[in-house]
């Protein structure tokens, strides 16, 4: 079992599942990093580190490619293109990923959280989706997602997904973390 104390959480801090991950870590007194830039309104400030313009620009280059996978398009709005510019640094320094969201038919997952999703797989890093349609958890493994029951396993792990957390969703993170981090 990791050692909370010595773990991080690294996020973004927006409302949803987000906030929800920041929280449980703080309940379980795992440290929490939450990626920001100017003008972005986030639910949790604790422990953020802005990012300038330069660094968000730093990742166009990945998130060309994230755009090529997932056949979408690369917002040029500038508000929209921070967002994903920051998911970019959140990714980048988990170990681990885990994301609430909506597994779609084509196996990405649906919105801006597919980003996180696609650049997770491009990273190789292990990768863990909670379907809140499904009240599930999928595990990404050859090429393909296998219902599983994950835990925290890295020091450093990036958690983040839907703005628009239900009930389902929320538990699935506050057992994730209790999974993780069993109080003895």
């Amino acid at each position: 079992m990791i050692d909370p104390k010595k773990s991080t959480l690294y996020s973004g801090g927006a409302r949803g599942a987000e906030a929800a991950f920041g929280e449980a870590a703080q309940a379980h007194g795992v440290a929490e990093l939450n990626f920001t830039f100017e003008g972005h309104h986030i639910a949790r400030s604790v422990s953020t580190q802005p990012l300038t313009a330069e660094e968000l620009t730093k990742s166009d280059m990945v998130m060309s490619e994230v755009s090529r996978r997932l056949n979408r398009d690369y917002s040029s709005r500038p508000w929209m293109r921070q967002i994903l510019q920051s998911i970019c640094y959140q990714v980048n320094r988990g170990y681990q990923v885990f994301v609430i969201g909506t597994i779609q038919a084509d196996e990405s997952v649906k919105g801006g959280t597919g980003w996180a999703v696609e650049l997770a797989k491009l990273f190789n890093r292990p990768l863990h989706v909670f379907d809140q349609g499904q009240g599930k958890w999928f595990t990404w493994s050859d090429e393909a997602w296998k219902e599983d029951t994950p835990s925290i396993e890295h020091f450093a792990f990036c958690g983040t997904g839907t703005r628009n957390l239900n009930e389902v969703g929320a538990k699935a993170i506050a057992d994730l973390f209790a999974r993780s981090y069993a109080i003895s």
